[in-house]
C-alpha cells in the first residue's frame, strides 16, 4: 500500500496495515530508522508495567519455590524427553496398581 506524505499532515498508518500488523487503539509503537528505512515496532509492556508490586512479590515468591524443584531434564532431544515421560507414566501406573 502506498500513501503520499504531505506538508503539515501527520503520517497516517492505513487501517488495513494496522489490522495486518495487529495494532489496536492504545498500543504503543517504536520507530527505528536505518538507511532511509523506517521500521515500526510494537512497544510491548515490560513485566514491571504489567503487574502491581503485590502481584510481583507473589510471582517472585512462587518462582523461588519452584526453583527448589523437582525438575527433569534438560533433554538433548525430543525423543529423550518422550522416553522419559513414557517411563514416568509406567512407574505411576505401577504404583497406582499396587495401592488399589
Amino acid at each position: 500500500m502506498t500513501v503520499t506524505v504531505k506538508n503539515k499532515t501527520p503520517l497516517m498508518v492505513p487501517d488495513q496495515v494496522r489490522r495486518r500488523a495487529g495494532l489496536k487503539h492504545g498500543d504503543k509503537v517504536e520507530f527505528k530508522v536505518s538507511g532511509g528505512v523506517i521500521d515500526t515496532v510494537p512497544k510491548l509492556p515490560s513485566s514491571d508495567d504489567e503487574y502491581t508490586p503485590a502481584e510481583r512479590r507473589s510471582i517472585d515468591a512462587r518462582l523461588r519455590e519452584a526453583s527448589k524443584g523437582p525438575y527433569y531434564g534438560p533433554f538433548g532431544t525430543a525423543h529423550e524427553a518422550v522416553a522419559f515421560l513414557l517411563t514416568e507414566i509406567r512407574k505411576r501406573k505401577a504404583i497406582k496398581r499396587k495401592t488399589t
